[in-house]
């Protein structure tokens, strides 16, 4: 499995064409084919191409991350 530097995976922001990868709990997921995730910004508030951990204490939902391909891991 790739593994990903946080330099890295901020080049996998979502916009312009490219793929949304966000991490979590130091996995890497593809939401690029979430409708929730269009230009790679959620709700305004959450943004590909970071690493989501500790912003996902704040949701109002579950870790539906999950159900996203894995792409790699954050090192």
């Amino acid at each position: 499995m790739k593994e990903f530097t946080a330099e890295e995976l901020a080049k996998f922001d979502g916009r312009d064409g490219r793929p949304a990868y966000v991490a979590y709990d130091g996995v890497v997921y593809d939401l690029t084919d979430s409708g929730m995730w269009g230009g790679g910004d959620h709700e305004g508030m959450h943004y590909a191409g970071k690493d989501l951990t500790a912003e996902h204490d704040d949701a109002p939902h579950d870790v539906y991350v999950k159900d996203f391909p894995e792409m790699g891991r954050l090192v």
